[in-house]
């Protein structure tokens, strides 16, 4: 019988789904994957989950709980860094160990350790160690790897390209959204910020990048920046960012606030997100000294589409007003 792998729509999946499946499927490995969030899953998610825990952290145990009887094992590693010389959120180092704790019946977990604070060489050991679960071939896992790796840049190019992640998860392979996204014209550009899990999940943050499309605004993500000029711009303060999300969300606003890309900014936080409690003070504090337009959204397991809605379009109506009142009405009050 074929093997399958269990990979939860939630967390590092917007970073890394490719790579992952292709390595899987490399390997001759079924690929099983969560559903969109839904109701049903974030019920599940809250009921098995720690009341603790962040929005993100909930959605993730419910869609486990969703895999754990479809799959032979689940995919949920333990993501210490993914960069030199920085961490990771507390919250993907123990999360393989929370899912344990608080989901009954598991299948075995897969939950290498991805750990490249030193050096990139740990990735080697990293790849090895779950690729043994299917084969003993070091030789096989390291070209399943190396495979996987080339589709998973293809996969980058497209959002480089402007292609919102999460729509170049299910087309990566259609090259034709490239020509399709840089015909796009759009007056109003907005930077939708955030953790990855937060902009990029359609249900918990109420479907917020097509409400932007669908008023015509062009939504722009940190991910579709030039990683370089991202990290630039993050090492422009005082204190070296020791978080790598944090590196994207504050060096992603900074270059787009000072290069004048953008005309507002969007970001969504989960409440009680210890990070966030920094990022967003510092990306507003930016925003206002360059008079560039910002609003937050928390969003929680309460969180409803009417007040979403309320606040987005009366965001987009200012942006209007500021536009044609030749930037007269004030940003902050």
């Amino acid at each position: 019988m074929k093997p399958s792998v269990g990979i939860p729509r939630g967390m590092f999946y917007y970073d890394y789904y490719i790579l992952w499946k292709e390595f899987f499927n490399n390997l001759g490995v079924e690929v099983i994957t969560s559903p969109k969030t839904n109701k049903d899953i974030l019920d599940e998610g809250v009921h098995t989950c720690v009341d603790e825990a962040c929005l993100p952290i909930k959605v993730f145990h419910g869609h486990v709980n969703y895999l754990k009887d479809k799959a032979s094992y689940i995919f949920i590693p333990k993501f210490i860094s993914i960069y030199k010389r920085e961490y990771c959120c507390p919250k993907h180092l123990g999360l393989p160990d929370m899912v344990r704790h608080s989901i009954d019946k598991l299948p075995k977990i897969i939950d290498t350790e991805i750990n490249l604070r030193k050096s990139n060489k740990s990735l080697k050991k990293s790849v090895l160690y779950t690729g043994r679960y299917f084969t003993s071939s070091s030789k096989k896992i390291l070209e399943a790897f190396h495979k996987a790796y080339n589709q998973y840049r293809e996969y980058n190019e497209l959002i480089s390209c402007g292609v919102i992640p999460i729509n170049a998860v299910e087309a990566y392979e259609d090259l034709t959204l490239k020509s399709k996204t840089s015909t796009e014209v759009c007056k109003t550009k907005i930077l939708l910020l955030g953790h990855p899990y937060n902009i990029y999940d359609d249900y918990t943050n109420m479907n917020i990048a097509n409400k932007l499309k669908q008023k015509q605004a062009q939504v722009i993500t940190a991910e579709m920046l030039d990683e370089e000029t991202v990290r630039y711009y993050a090492s422009q303060l005082p204190k070296r960012m020791f978080w790598s999300h944090g590196h994207r969300i504050v060096g992603g606003a900074f270059s787009s606030i000072e290069e004048r890309t953008i005309d507002g900014i969007i970001y969504i936080s989960a409440f009680g997100c210890g990070l966030d409690s920094v990022l967003i003070d510092l990306v507003e504090r930016k925003a206002k000294e360059n008079k560039i337009p910002f609003i937050l959204l928390t969003i929680d397991e309460q969180t409803g589409q009417a007040g979403v809605n309320t606040r987005v379009e009366a965001f987009l109506d200012m942006l209007k007003w500021r536009d044609r009142d030749d930037n007269n009405i004030s940003t902050y009050g």
